[in-house]
Formats: C-alpha cells, structure tokens, sequence
C-alpha cells in the first residue's frame, strides 16, 4: 500500500486555484488533484471553492462519492 503525504489545511488552502497553479480539494481525509478538470476552473466549481475540505458540502451536491473514483489522489488532510 502507497504511503501518502499528509497536508495540513493550511497548505490545502493555497491549492486553489489562485495562490498557485495547483487546484486540489479534500473529502473524506484524502486530497485529490482537480487541476485539469474543466469543472474546476478557476478554483470553483458552481458554488464549491478549492483549497478546502468539501466533505460538509457534498450532502447538497446532486451527485456522491462517486465523483472521486477517477481523480488523482494526492495525499491526506492532516
């Protein structure tokens, strides 16, 4: 099993897509890399902004954990 490296919110923060190239978002503990998802451009997609833990959010999204499946994974939310 791959050991992952562990971000803290902080440097989560500044992967959104406006401090650095770097468009990330986390759910559930783990960071995933949504740089190169047209959905995300800019850092926000529809009401939801990157660099911070959607996990909250997700219940009014119209769709589920699905969505992750096919994201790179980066690492997990310290």
């Amino acid at each position: 099993m791959e050991i992952l490296p562990v971000y803290s919110k902080s440097q989560l923060a500044l992967r959104n897509g406006q401090d650095k190239p770097e468009v990330w978002i986390a759910y559930k503990g783990v960071i995933y890399d949504v740089s190169l998802s047209r959905l995300w451009r800019n850092g926000k997609h529809y009401e939801h902004w990157a660099g911070q833990d959607l996990t909250p959010e997700l219940g009014d999204a119209p769709h589920d954990d699905w969505v992750f499946q096919n994201l790179d994974v980066i690492g997990k939310l310290g």
